[in-house]
């Protein structure tokens, strides 16, 4: 099961998705994971960064969206005043 978190002054937006049912033709989790990508593509454009968070791995930057990863977290651009 995979987790998007964006972080925002909203708090904290979670869209989760489950790459192997989306592997296996399931609707639902594909039409999931293609929202996943969309927002991470939007939130990359406004700026954001991206991270992959996995239990005992360390925190890793990431570039584009992987299906595949458990925890991405993204976090807007700090804007200093």
């Amino acid at each position: 099961m995979g987790m998007l978190r964006i972080i925002s002054k909203r708090g904290d937006d979670r869209l989760l998705w489950n790459a192997e049912d989306a592997l296996a033709g399931d609707a639902e989790a594909k039409a999931a994971v293609q929202e996943a990508e969309r927002i991470f593509a939007r939130e990359r454009a406004g700026g954001a960064t991206a991270f992959r968070v996995e239990p005992g791995k360390p925190i890793e930057r990431v570039e584009q969206f992987d299906p595949q990863a458990e925890q991405i977290v993204m976090v807007p651009r700090v804007v200093g005043g």
